[in-house]
């Protein structure tokens, strides 16, 4: 039987990868996360063109390789990358939502957000 893999673009900071990931596995059943790290990605993605197609190139590589159809892209509390209030962050997660959707990935997509106790809520979610 083959392993399943889900993908998540999430920040650097090593205190949120183990929450989203353990998250991930239990809301996908995924075996493996694929995952794309940046600085603060909910910021990243609405920048520039060319750093949301370095994130696009990753995914792809997860999506078309490990056959991912699971995605998620996560902000936090406290991030050192993108140092703004939580409602900045729902913000760029419903503009980066956007910008996942017009890519049409074919994936599932999941905007999370990691508390100050390191719980992860979902935020939104669209089917591209």
């Amino acid at each position: 039987m083959a392993s399943k893999f889900a993908t998540v673009i999430n920040c650097m900071d090593g205190r949120v990868q183990d929450p989203v990931n353990s998250w991930m596995k239990d809301r996908t059943g995924a075996d493996y996360i694929d995952v794309i790290t940046e600085a603060g990605p909910d910021r990243i993605m609405g920048s520039t063109a060319t750093a949301s197609r370095l994130i696009l190139q990753r995914i792809l590589v997860s999506r078309d390789t490990h056959h991912s159809t699971e995605l998620a892209l996560v902000a936090h509390h406290d991030c050192a990358g993108n140092p703004v209030s939580k409602e900045k962050h729902l913000k760029q997660l419903h503009r980066s939502a956007k910008i996942l959707e017009t890519w049409d990935l074919g994936m599932h997509i999941m905007m999370l957000w990691v508390d100050k106790h390191w719980n992860v809520e979902l935020i939104e979610e669209i089917t591209s």
